[in-house]
């Protein structure tokens, strides 16, 4: 059997030892740099919006979307795939010490009650996929199917709420049809200094539709992109990523409303970043037993070393408690060169995926995605630590407990050196109680500190938005106790999506303040739904030297 590992690898002195974990999955063939089929897809066209500012506000009713399935596989993963509740060896079952941060503003965010300059918000799209970045002035916030402006020092809205297709609009048709569109991410490439916005449309054929600002200013002009996958079937739930040579892209790919497995995808971001023509390329894992593939996100002041492959990270099949860590690299000038190269097989502490969570108030359950890893899969390059080290951030929903006391928790994970030697740093579910938690996010600041949010969901109160947080003093694979961060008021009792992400994300000004984005609901029904803006800052961050916190880790980590 023949592996091939990325040429970085192949350079480091922990290359054997990464062999050795290397592993196909039966009914797989080994990554084959001659075999392995590499999809370029190239834009319908490309071309460059009016500035955003200057768009007009959608009627409010024209938007109205039913509810959708929109990040959900056609069939899903293999019946076969069921497998008996494993005890989870990393809950912590008790709160732990009390949360220790400094909250900032708490802001209504797109949704039941958020009013800006173009006027209160119409619910676009259910289920509404809440997702922010933070620039070095403003916030952008998008759901299904709008996007707002904010500024990040008063917390005002500045532009929206906005239907999303205006982007696009007078550019392609293909990115403004309301009724099929679905997953919006909008990611602030921190090293660019540019805001990237992805939206898809569902059906055949299927579109992603991108957007790169023209400047740092949100409310600017943006490099307009469209892509058509129609020889490759329907694909639904694009997460995104940003890296040093491309944004990546991970979805679910159905052929004839048959799932056929996760895909991989990179769009030429150096192209994207001057509003040039730029291709797409794919490499599709024929895996039935596969889902929720997420790219990893460039965080923090240093970017990763040059030559650097992107990490893709997913659950294994169910019942072999691993992750899975893709490495991908592109050749945007030779594609038969690109290659995605892996897996690597990182065990976990054993875990049974979540089904559903109940409500307050209805019978109706709720869909926790915990098949798929929560967005973001953050990386962090910490060159100057002693020793320097690189490190992903990430998490998915788990089942705890059994009988009456089950519950779901929020797995995380810190994985050290994904490059050379990929190793679990630290892992741990947090479920104090037989509560319901779900839809997290989990980022780290520059200092080490994790921050995670989450809903959270009980037979006696309604889904609400939490979070909770660690320092590197704190024992591994520990939270501290959870604050809450907005109670909501109402039940989804029409439907069980519940959106598919919420997002954590650290302000680039001074690297330590974090933004959560989270969902709740405002009155019975799924079109009551609301998101809040959280801003928080852990203590330690904000008061350490910049200088510190890039060399976070090492003396300041706890044994």
């Amino acid at each position: 059997m023949e592996l091939h590992l990325h040429p970085r690898l192949l350079a480091g002195a922990s290359g054997l030892a990464l062999l050795a974990t290397l592993f196909v999955w039966p009914g797989r063939t080994a990554p084959r740099t001659g075999a392995q089929r590499v999809i370029v897809i190239r834009e319908v066209k490309h071309g460059i919006s009016p500035p955003l500012r200057t768009m007009a506000n959608a009627p409010a009713t024209r938007w109205a979307q039913a509810v959708d399935d929109d990040d959900e596989p056609a069939a899903g993963r293999a019946a076969g795939d069921a497998v008996a509740r494993l005890v989870d060896p990393v809950r912590q079952a008790t709160a732990g010490p009390a949360l220790v941060t400094l909250p900032g503003m708490n802001l209504v965010g797109l949704g039941r009650g958020f009013t800006g300059p173009g006027g209160s918000h119409a619910i676009y799209g259910v289920p509404p996929d809440p997702n922010s970045a933070v620039g070095d002035t403003q916030i952008v916030e998008t759901v299904n199917l709008s996007l707002a402006v904010l500024d990040k020092t008063t917390g005002q809205p500045v532009k929206g709420p906005l239907f999303i297709g205006e982007l696009w609009k007078n550019f392609d048709s293909n990115c403004t049809n309301g009724a099929s569109m679905a997953d919006p991410v909008v990611l602030y490439d921190k090293q660019a200094a540019r805001w990237a916005i992805k939206m898809g449309t569902l059906g055949t054929p299927y579109y992603t539709c991108m957007a790169v600002s023209e400047t740092s200013d949100a409310t600017g002009a943006y490099y307009l992109y469209d892509y058509e996958f129609q020889a490759e079937g329907n694909l639904t739930g694009q997460k995104m990523a940003t890296w040093l040579d491309g944004y990546y892209l991970s979805t679910y790919i159905n052929v004839n409303s048959v799932y056929v497995g996760p895909s991989a995808c990179v769009l030429d971001r150096s192209q994207m970043l001057i509003g040039q023509a730029a291709t797409m390329q794919c490499v599709q894992l024929d895996n039935t037993h596969l889902d929720g593939m997420v790219p990893s996100n460039m965080d923090g002041p240093t970017a990763p070393p040059a030559g650097s492959p992107n990490y893709y990270l997913l659950e294994g099949p169910r019942g072999t408690n691993a992750l899975l860590l893709y490495l991908f690299h592109v050749d945007f000038v030779t594609p038969a060169n690109t290659q995605l190269y892996g897996p690597v097989k990182i065990d976990v502490a054993a875990y049974t995926a979540a089904g559903q969570v109940p409500q307050y108030g209805t019978s109706q359950l709720l869909h926790t995605n915990s098949t798929s890893m929560m967005m973001p899969v953050q990386y962090r390059n910490f060159a100057n630590a002693t020793p320097p080290y690189e490190t992903l951030v990430t998490s998915h929903c788990v089942l705890t407990g059994t009988g009456s006391a089950t519950g779901t928790g929020m797995r995380w994970y810190e994985l050290r050196s994904p490059l050379t030697a990929p190793v679990v740093y630290q892992q741990g579910t947090y479920a104090p109680d037989s509560n319901y938690r779900w839809m997290g996010s989990a980022a780290m600041d520059g200092l080490g500190d994790i921050a995670l949010g989450y809903s959270l969901s009980t037979t006696t109160a309604y889904p609400s938005v939490l979070y909770t947080g660690r320092v590197p003093s704190d024992p591994l694979g520990t939270m501290e106790a959870e604050a809450t961060i907005f109670n909501g008021s109402g039940n989804q009792s029409d439907s069980d999506r519940w959106g598919d992400y919420t997002s954590m994300s650290v302000d680039p000004s001074d690297d330590c303040t974090m933004w959560y984005t989270g969902q709740y609901l405002t009155g019975t029904g799924s079109n009551t739904w609301a998101t809040r803006l959280f801003q928080f800052q852990f203590p330690g961050c904000k008061q350490a030297p910049a200088a510190k916190r890039s060399r976070a880790g090492g003396a300041m980590r706890r044994p």
